[in-house]
């Protein structure tokens, strides 16, 4: 039987990537840290994380336990919450980015309706930045989105990654004529990093195409229209890579709380911690 309490430190670790950002996160030392993954992989019989001075990344083990983990501790949850008789009411008003769409969310959500009937759970797909400016107006009570740049840490952080450009496979940019670009409208934080990181590098660009809504943007990119910047971790099917464009960097999703969410946003804030790897699979 592998030990729930290990399970949620592994599961924070292939989120965050880092060991100190986990500790921080489950408000212990890192030494604590280091110890429960070491308990886990001699539980397993198996290495969990490939880890040196400079990153971690997750074994095809370490890959393969994610979906056990997740699975074993959101039953966990369901019988504590069974046995200990709380019943969630009242309203609560969730905002999830446009990234999210084509990932399994919906299994989350799903199964925090099955445990909270008496909640009403009401959802907003929206870009992260009008998600930010929502919830600092008091209208959403819980956010999940990127982080709007480096140096902004407020919210738990749940999953970070790097953003990369992609599109139809066979695609090739001229390199003496702007770059095609297929983004998102502002605030975009998304459109906003792939136009900073361009000029910077001196690269013109044009608009190709603008959505508000991914899968708008997935149709054009598939069409071979452009380039668009996402998150490597949710490249959808059917687009690839492309190479040959500055290094768009780092992105982290957050949960942001509102003071307004009580019991139910966290419930639904643990949830989604609890199954944020399934956040990077899509469905």
């Amino acid at each position: 039987m592998y030990d729930p309490v290990q399970l949620r430190t592994f599961l924070t670790v292939a989120q965050t990537l880092s060991f100190t950002q986990a500790a921080g996160r489950l408000g212990v030392r890192q030494s604590t840290v280091s110890q429960h993954v070491r308990r886990l992989e001699e539980a397993t019989g198996r290495p969990l994380f490939l880890r040196d001075t400079h990153r971690v990344e997750l074994t095809e083990d370490g890959e393969a336990l994610l979906g056990f983990a997740g699975t074993i501790l959101a039953a966990h949850e369901r019988a504590a919450a069974f046995f200990t008789g709380t019943r969630l009411r009242g309203r609560l008003r969730f905002g999830a980015s446009e990234d999210f769409v084509l990932t399994r969310l919906p299994e989350i959500l799903e199964g925090f309706r099955q445990e909270h009937p008496e909640v009403d759970l009401e959802l907003s797909v929206e870009l992260s930045g009008t998600l930010h400016e929502r919830l600092d107006a008091g209208r959403l009570d819980l956010v999940l989105a990127k982080r709007r740049g480096p140096g902004d840490e407020r919210g738990r952080l749940v999953w970070r990654d790097r953003m990369v450009w992609i599109g139809a496979e066979g695609l090739r940019l001229d390199a003496d004529r702007p770059v095609p670009l297929i983004a998102f409208p502002p605030p975009g934080i998304t459109r906003a990093r792939a136009l900073e990181v361009l000029e910077r590098d001196g690269r013109a660009w044009r608009i190709a195409c603008t959505s508000g809504s991914l899968s708008g943007l997935v149709a054009a990119a598939r069409a071979g229209l452009g380039v668009m910047a996402h998150t490597r971790g949710l490249i959808p099917p059917g687009l690839v890579r492309v190479p040959g464009l500055p290094e768009l960097g780092p992105v982290e999703f957050a949960l942001l709380r509102g003071p307004q969410g009580g019991a139910a946003a966290d419930a639904l804030a643990a949830a989604i911690l609890s199954g944020g790897d399934r956040l990077s699979r899509p469905a």
